[in-house]
């Protein structure tokens, strides 16, 4: 059985890649009896649904007065530090 922290970081893991069989097996049975976990997971992918939102918003909204190609490397960058945690 994996532990909370290990739990936490494949749920981490889980928005940038798509987890292995095996691991999407321990991380439901971890979260069917951990709380805490369940709670942490479902906060991060709120967290990355408003992520998202806010970047589709952002693309979309005529009144940022930021050329295309500035927004386009805000948002290049924010990805960029996405991979890398």
């Amino acid at each position: 059985m994996l532990t909370c922290k290990q739990i936490s970081q494949l749920v981490s893991q889980s928005l940038d890649r798509p987890l292995s069989w095996s691991e999407r097996v321990q991380l439901k049975l971890h979260v069917l009896m951990c709380n805490a976990c369940r709670h942490f997971k479902h906060q991060l992918n709120q967290l990355d649904i408003a992520i998202q939102q806010l970047k589709n918003e952002t693309m979309l909204d005529q009144t940022i007065q930021l050329p295309i190609d500035a927004k386009t490397k805000i948002l290049q960058a924010i990805e960029l530090d996405k991979k890398s945690i």
